[in-house]
């Protein structure tokens, strides 16, 4: 039998659903892998408040430095979530020849290269599944399973917040601002919700997976984000007649000039895998040249469903501990991903216009995507009321983003238009 010690650093909800973890399947675990994993310490700035699980107050610290410096602690868990001290607590872990497990998709996302490479001169691996998809294997698929594969695109739901308002908003009929605060009020999105409906939360969790999936560095800042707040009740109406559904999604798909990044609101054709996708359940899609088309699916979020990645990366380190390191068990981020500028991007578009309903409307919006190289695949135009402002709603071919942006420009000064156009 083999004892591993552990010490957590970061005692909130993911550390809570850990302990919990380990409490309740210690046994389970220690008989079905032979490794006992003993919790030995654990650190937070707040050791008197009331958790769901009770620990003995001498495990409790409120010196994170008691673990990292402790020679007889071989993992260290960081959930204290950030990147400035989780940073240095991980860092600082490392060099002491401790293996890290993490959940912080911003640290890795805006520093995991730094990290990755520490990992690789010291020998000492970082695990870090829950920072994506919560419960969904996704870290380990694409670091394994996946590995004889060229992966050239992934699309994925990856919060659970903004998959729960959309499909409220679908199924129920409300605006964005409405779904919000039932949200907040039922625990589905923080007090403050900017991370997850801006759609910064999906670009940290994209900008990881893509440096899985390329080994290269990813420049955060150059990721397109686009968040969920736009999203009204007509265009999720407009969606449905056209038999597409509004999902939020992360996307990496490569091209010969590079790989397009983005989060934005997109249409996703009823009859595909990820438009089935409800509530707070996180999908993500990938391709490979060898596995072809796989899609993983499970709880993105929540304690339970973040702690089991946790304890499973526990035990994937614990399980290579006195074993000589092999190459699989570190990130390789060998210079820097090549991200094609937004305007560069190719896709069909979903647009929506309110203008005058009178004659020769359509044939002027027609005209002038015609002239940036747009053309249009499908159209709903309600029935007409000549003198009042009507939507027209357009799903065009694949375009170059630069082209619509410079079209959109243009049909925005027409007198015709009485709104915004929403693309």
């Amino acid at each position: 039998m083999k004892e591993v010690k552990i010490g957590l650093i970061g005692f909130g909800t993911i550390g809570t659903g850990m302990v919990k973890t380990i409490f309740q399947n210690r046994e389970w675990i220690k008989n079905r892998t032979g490794i006992d994993l003993n919790l030995v310490k654990i650190a937070d700035i707040d050791i008197k408040r009331e958790r769901e699980v009770k620990v003995s107050e001498d495990l409790l610290t409120t010196d994170a430095y008691e673990i990292i410096n402790d020679p007889s602690i071989d993992i260290v868990v960081e959930l204290v979530g950030g990147t400035t001290v989780a940073k240095q607590f991980i860092i600082d872990s490392i060099r002491n020849g401790k293996a890290v497990v993490t959940a912080n998709k911003a640290l890795l996302a805006e520093h995991g290269e730094e990290i990755f490479r520490l990992s690789r001169e010291k020998g000492i691996p970082i695990a870090f599944e829950a920072s994506v998809g919560g419960g969904i294997p996704i870290i380990k698929a694409m670091r394994e399973s996946y590995a004889a594969n060229h992966i050239s695109r992934i699309a994925g739901i990856v919060n659970g917040t903004c998959n729960y308002i959309l499909t409220t908003m679908e199924k129920e009929g409300k605006d964005f601002r409405e779904v919000l605060a039932e949200a907040q009020k039922n625990g589905y999105a923080e007090a403050d919700p900017s991370l997850d409906i801006d759609g910064g939360d999906s670009a940290h969790k994209l900008a990881i997976l893509a440096m899985l999936a390329f080994g290269k560095r990813v420049n955060l800042k150059e990721i397109y984000v686009e968040g969920i707040s736009r999203i009204t009740p007509l265009d999720i109406k407009f969606a449905s007649d056209l038999h597409y559904r509004i999902k939020l999604l992360a996307i990496a798909r490569e091209r010969e000039d590079g790989v397009e990044l983005r989060v934005h609101p997109a249409m996703v054709p009823e009859e595909h895998l990820l438009a089935k996708i409800d509530g707070v359940y996180n999908a993500i899609y990938l391709e490979g040249d060898i596995v072809g088309p796989n899609l993983l699916y499970g709880q993105g979020a929540g304690m339970m469903a973040t702690a089991s990645a946790v304890v499973a990366d526990i035990i994937d380190l614990a399980r290579k501990i006195d074993y000589p390191r092999v190459e699989e068990d570190f990130v390789k981020c060998d210079g820097d991903l090549n991200i094609i500028p937004i305007e560069k991007h190719v896709s069909p578009f979903y647009l929506r216009f309110q203008v005058v309903d009178k004659p020769g409307v359509l044939a002027k919006i027609a005209g002038i995507l015609g002239d940036h190289d747009i053309s249009i695949a499908s159209m709903i135009q309600p029935e007409r009321r000549e003198g009042e402002s009507v939507p027209i709603v357009i799903i065009t071919h694949e375009s170059v983003e630069g082209n619509l942006i410079k079209a959109i420009e243009k049909i925005d000064k027409l007198d015709i238009i009485r709104a915004k156009p929403r693309s």
